[in-house]
């Protein structure tokens, strides 16, 4: 399927004025495109302006609310519990990050949860916050049940990504990002607008069976945790995604399991609600608070170079540090535009269309 470029100025304007149109304020509208366009700069395309007009859906019926009144519910010198008043989570989880990094500056570590909030976009943004103050940074929240758990036929859990930003010194930083399932909704997204097929140990059918289908979730079946099945980890899998659940969910007082908001807003919402809203959970450790920073990133610096020097199977030229396709795409795509498909361009000009924007999306 065809793509064309257009500039991270461009898709940034069009993204904010939209969130704008539904009211959200302007800084709320800036920081949510930032967060947005982050992901489609790294290269993730699913999470990043592909889902835009899935945030307004969910405004239309009234499961968004574009002017949250975010606050703290119970706090501790190193940990809050932070209500985010059905807002965008693009909005909330910046917000509860910074709280988590300033409790860091006060006493060394800062841990929020939160509760009442919506899809937040890559959870390597809100990670990533915490680089520039030398503190590894932590990011966790649940997602629509579409996760059958090892065994079972059953969506309980959501792809519940985690995301660890470590700095360095010279070196880029460690910025692992990754989903717990084998692969994200997102990316059966992808291939749904691709007419591509799914690798095998990506899905089930409605019966337990693999599938191949990037469909198969609207006939019934299932994503599969990380490791596909339990001869090849899935249980490892179907923990970390119950520890993120636990941990964005339980902890704070959102809604856990089968009972999370399903993301498209056509989607009925669970009979049950025994918490409000999505969950994340967040951390922030300041180096400092266990050794010297310079001595730290010293170090890193050296692990970095020592993994990137491992010799290689035949046909691989190099070992990847978490972080460093992400990074390499960022710097490619600001420089020469990001790609978007079709069905996402139309999509975005139906958008503007209906929102009555004055300008067009014009590619690069």
């Amino acid at each position: 399927m065809p793509e064309q470029l257009f500039s991270y100025q461009q898709l940034f304007d069009f993204t904010k004025n939209i969130l704008q149109k539904i009211g959200c304020a302007e800084g709320d509208a800036e920081i949510s495109a930032k967060v947005l366009l982050s992901a489609d700069l790294r290269g993730i395309d699913s999470h990043g302006v592909a889902r835009l007009s899935g945030y307004v859906r969910l405004w239309e019926v009234k499961r968004i609310n574009a002017n949250p009144v975010l606050k703290v519910l119970h706090e501790t010198p190193s940990t809050a519990v932070v209500d985010g008043d059905g807002g965008l989570g693009l909005v909330v989880a910046p917000f509860a990050m910074a709280i988590a990094i300033e409790k860091a500056k006060n006493v060394g570590t800062g841990w929020v949860s939160v509760q009442n909030s919506n899809h937040f976009g890559i959870a390597g943004y809100h990670a990533m916050m915490a680089l520039s103050y030398d503190m590894i940074g932590i990011a966790l929240t649940n997602a629509s049940p579409l996760v059958a758990p090892t065994f079972s036929i059953e969506r309980l859990l959501g792809t519940n990504p985690i995301c660890v930003a470590i700095p360095a010194g010279e070196e880029p930083p460690f910025v692992g990002d990754m989903a717990t399932t084998t692969a994200s909704n997102g990316k059966l997204e992808i291939l749904q607008r691709k007419n591509g097929v799914a690798p095998v140990g990506w899905v089930q059918d409605k019966n337990g069976r693999y599938s191949t289908n990037p469909h198969e979730l609207k006939a019934g079946g299932a994503l599969l945790p990380l490791g596909s099945d339990k001869e090849h980890g899935s249980h490892k899998g179907y923990i970390l995604g119950s520890i993120v659940d636990i941990f964005s969910a339980v902890l704070s007082g959102a809604n856990y399991g089968p009972w999370v908001p399903p993301f498209p807003a056509y989607v009925p919402m669970p009979d049950e609600q025994p918490g409000k809203g999505i969950g994340h959970f967040f951390g922030a450790m300041r180096i400092d608070a266990f050794r010297p920073a310079d001595e730290f990133k010293k170090h890193m610096d050296k692990w970095i170079r020592r993994f990137r020097s491992a010799r290689t199977v035949e046909g691989q030229q190099k070992i990847i540090i978490p972080g460093d396709p992400e990074r390499e795409m960022e710097a490619l795509r600001m420089k020469n535009g990001i790609p978007l498909l079709t069905p996402v361009i139309e999509d975005l000009k139906y958008l503007g269309e209906k929102l009555n924007l004055p300008f067009e999306l014009k590619s690069e």
